[in-house]
């Protein structure tokens, strides 16, 4: 099972990808079209064309761990897009985008706040 921390790298790929594509394929698609190391424990998150349906990807020091989740009906309503091939997402957001939401609109505290230590 793959445990999603908040102190964990995640990285969405901008474009959609082949869902034909096994583990080899997207460790591929990780270094060439990410920029980024797949044997770095991060999770790499990827979409279909259709926005139907999400792969994730990560390596736990042992092997890889790829799972998939394709929605029963509809689309995703919200995938990032710009310039850079990936963006990152925090833990909670990540959450809420499977669960098919727009992590933009939700109201999620900061990953990281500092406490009022009373004197």
């Amino acid at each position: 099972m793959i445990q999603i921390t908040p102190h964990m790298r995640i990285l969405v790929a901008v474009d959609p990808i082949d869902f034909r594509a096994g583990i080899d394929g997207l460790v591929a698609l990780c270094r060439q079209r990410l920029d980024a190391d797949p044997f770095s424990g991060g999770l790499f998150v990827f979409s279909n064309r259709r926005r139907s349906a999400i792969k994730i990807l990560m390596y736990d020091g042992g092997g890889y761990w790829m799972c998939q989740k394709r929605l029963s009906s509809g689309r995703l309503a919200f995938w990032p897009d710009g310039a850079s091939p990936a963006r990152t997402l925090e833990a909670c957001e990540l959450q809420v985008l499977l669960m098919g939401g727009d992590p933009a609109q939700a109201n999620v505290p900061p990953p990281w706040r500092r406490l009022q230590v009373a004197a």
